[in-house]
């Protein structure tokens, strides 16, 4: 049996069956085709290296334990690594939600199951820890000309003012940054 030797070759489904017994060498061309993949798709979701590379590895360690529950009959192996991948996304997301929902309870602030006065404060406050870091994320001068625009409520014609900027530049990253924060908090809410 040959197995693909660039990852640009393409899957080869003859090599599936053996995948699915075990086969180690059928496991490292699995790794070597569809890691870019994974990589690309963590990177793009969680816009850290660091936290991509775990999730890649965390893929594969999935993979492979539960390669006996693959059914090439339902989808081909490069979709069901694709479906693993958004699973561990979305598990990366979750950890991230729980280790900011660690933060504030170590600085004091109240969880969101409890109903009192201070829940409504807490739940700003989580939103204002996740849109900084969100913020943060954008780069220069978008994470400026956003916090100008979210926190002082200022105008597009303040902010371009007030950093120089052409009105259109300021008007075109705004429109940009919110289509990503759009994109980036769904994936957050939609994370359970």
């Amino acid at each position: 049996m040959a197995l693909p030797d660039q990852a640009s070759s393409g899957w080869d489904d003859a090599l599936t069956s053996s995948f699915i017994a075990g086969d180690e060498q059928v496991l490292a061309a699995a790794y070597r085709e569809f890691a870019p993949l994974v990589q690309t798709l963590a990177l793009r979701a969680l816009r850290d290296r660091s936290a991509a590379d775990d999730v890649t590895q965390e893929v594969f360690i999935r993979v492979w334990r539960s390669r006996g529950t693959f059914n090439p009959q339902v989808a081909r192996l490069p979709a069901w690594i694709v479906g693993i991948t958004r699973n561990v996304i979305a598990d990366a997301h979750a950890a991230s939600t729980r280790e900011i929902r660690k933060v504030l309870a170590v600085a004091g602030v109240r969880g969101s199951g409890e109903a009192d006065p201070g829940q409504e404060a807490a739940e700003v406050l989580a939103d204002r820890l996740l849109l900084d870091g969100e913020l943060d994320r954008l780069g220069e001068p978008q994470g400026s000309i956003m916090k100008l625009a979210f926190f002082e409520d200022l105008t597009h014609e303040q902010i371009s003012r007030r950093l120089a900027l052409p009105l259109g530049t300021v008007k075109s990253h705004i429109r940009r940054s919110l289509s990503h924060l759009r994109n980036r908090l769904e994936v957050d809410h939609a994370a359970p």
